[in-house]
């Protein structure tokens, strides 16, 4: 299965985590906003689509900056790859559409936040790649 997420970076260097709803698979963790690539869509386009549905946000497809990327297969679950990128453009106010709620925060805060087994590497890359000042600072 893949999957596409964004770390949505605002001004003062925070970024935006969402709570999985109760009644979900890791129903309380906290996660990168985005969700499932439908047969046939492009990744950034169903980032776009995803954090619109999600969120109630609207991101800029070209301004979607890819980071990495990780995966997943525990827990008898189908195998998931999860691709990750930055976004630091985007209209609207994000709200919680699809999550029990969100929290900005810098990523080294984030880090101590309990989250699904996919998303912590992806979070220590971010954290690693806004420290050396790479791509996404």
């Amino acid at each position: 299965m893949l999957v596409v997420a964004a770390a949505l970076l605002d001004p003062a260097g925070r970024c935006l985590m969402q709570q999985r709803p109760t009644g979900k698979r890791h129903a309380g963790l906290w996660e990168f906003p985005g969700g499932k690539v439908e047969p046939g869509e492009a990744p950034a386009a169903a980032l776009v689509r995803e954090l619109a549905e999600e969120l109630a946000i609207c991101v800029p497809p070209e301004t979607l900056v890819p980071l990495s990327f990780a995966s997943d297969a525990a827990d008898g679950a189908p195998p998931l790859v999860m691709l990750l990128y930055v976004a630091r453009t985007w209209t609207g106010e994000p709200q919680p559409l699809a999550a029990a709620a969100l929290r900005w925060d810098v990523p080294d805060a984030l880090a101590g936040l309990p989250m699904p087994p996919v998303d912590a590497p992806l979070l220590a890359v971010l954290r690693d790649s806004l420290a050396r000042g790479g791509a996404v600072a």
